[in-house]
């Protein structure tokens, strides 16, 4: 789709970090100390040190999560009714929820997750950019797969067999075509396309014209398991003092 005219600057926009207290892989992994404070913070600072976001608000359904949000100077809290705080509700229900709650006129919504640690100082605003300058109903994060790649890609049958996921002739890296995964470092939606659902379309709320800004291995960190804290926890400690606030 082509891309629209628009002004040279955004509007501000809403930005919503979610953080449950449950995590079946990592308990409490919001909550985890990571470089010397929670690991919640470090998106919190995110969110109030990108240039497009006015307004940062906190949903979480955990007392010690909410308490982080309300000492950070510039952070709302939000709390999560108990319907949309096990691991079967969806992002964008609890995103809906927590905008539902706020006077609020803005017509961007950034969703940020607590258990991203790291990510570029300005991921978030090059997703409101990309998303105010082509006129798109969502944008994501993505990043290469590398070696990953579904044509390295295998199926193991019943016996063992060892059969190719996609026949291919590849076997060089740089041979293979681009493909891309969502790396969980920012989702930039419009208001109008987050609250437009349909019933068996899960992703409905990202709308028909979603776009993707690239980062590159190792700039978005999510925490899904210790060996992923560990990870994040080398990277921080690298940071000089300015940027480990801006997480």
């Amino acid at each position: 789709m082509p891309d629209r005219p628009a002004s040279p600057t955004p509007k501000p926009a809403l930005a919503i970090v979610l953080a449950r207290a449950g995590s079946k892989g990592l308990p409490n992994k919001n909550g985890l100390s990571l470089a010397g404070k929670p690991m919640l913070a470090w998106t919190l600072g995110h969110a109030l040190e990108s240039r497009h976001i006015d307004r940062v608000v906190l949903s979480t359904d955990g007392p010690a999560l909410a308490e982080v949000g309300r000492q950070t100077r510039g952070v709302e809290v939000i709390e999560r009714p108990e319907e949309l705080a096990d691991d079967t509700a969806t992002v964008d229900a609890a995103a809906r929820h927590a905008v539902s709650q706020l006077i609020s006129m803005h017509e961007s919504v950034v969703i940020l997750y607590g258990n991203v640690p790291v990510r570029p100082a300005d991921l978030s605003d090059r997703a409101v950019e990309l998303l105010h300058r082509t006129g798109a109903d969502s944008v994501q994060s993505v990043c290469p797969v590398g070696k990953h790649h579904p044509y390295w890609m295998k199926r193991v049958g019943e016996a063992g067999e060892l059969t190719a996921y996609k026949e291919n002739a590849v076997y060089r890296r740089q041979d293979l075509p681009p493909v891309y995964e969502l790396d969980g470092g920012v989702i930039a939606v419009t208001r109008k396309s987050l609250f437009t659902t349909r019933e068996g379309e899960p992703h409905a709320f990202l709308g028909g014209d979603r776009r993707a800004i690239v980062t590159q291995p190792g700039e978005v960190i999510d925490i899904d398991g210790p060996a992923d804290l560990d990870v994040a926890a080398s990277v921080l400690a690298r940071q000089p003092g300015p940027a480990r606030n801006a997480g």
